[in-house]
């Protein structure tokens, strides 16, 4: 994504995944980001790792089905964390890279995105980055950094 993003925006990454378990499971993935943002010369800001937060907004939803409602939660938990933080930062437009995924579903992330930029007077880049080689480029990437790619979304529901 940021490959595609930087030929027309200024980019900063932030990392915010409390969704992540176990914590050597975030840890892993985050070293893989730092390797990102080191290779493309990208900040990156890593926001506290609240392991009770995404437990405290999807308790109910813990026996939903993987792609479900928790997965709207965790969605939305994370896209407000980077708009607050784009808000302090003064940046005016935020994305995220859960699009990349074949897994996702892109247009609930978009209508997510879009919703939570608004109510922080934010735009929302939205995107379906999984198209037009954006999931095979991460991978040729992946390998050839050598980064950590993983089996399951994140949450220890996804991991069953």
């Amino acid at each position: 994504m940021i490959e595609r993003l930087e030929r027309e925006w200024s980019v900063a990454c932030v990392w915010h995944n409390p969704n992540i378990q176990p914590a050597e499971e975030h840890e892993r993935r985050l070293e893989s980001m730092r390797t990102v943002a080191e290779r493309t010369g990208t900040s990156l800001a890593v926001l506290p790792y609240d392991v009770d937060r995404w437990p405290e907004l999807c308790a109910r939803l813990l026996e939903e089905p993987e792609g479900g409602a928790r997965c709207e939660v965790c969605f939305r938990m994370r896209l407000e964390a980077t708009a607050q933080w784009a808000v302090a930062e003064g940046i005016e437009t935020i994305a995220t890279t859960l699009s990349i995924s074949p897994h996702k579903d892109v247009e609930r992330i978009n209508a997510i995105g879009h919703d939570v930029a608004a109510r922080h007077g934010l735009l929302f880049l939205a995107g379906d980055f999984k198209q037009r080689g954006g999931f095979q480029r991460s991978v040729e990437l992946s390998r050839e950094w050598g980064l950590y790619r993983q089996n399951y979304c994140g949450c220890l529901q996804s991991m069953r």
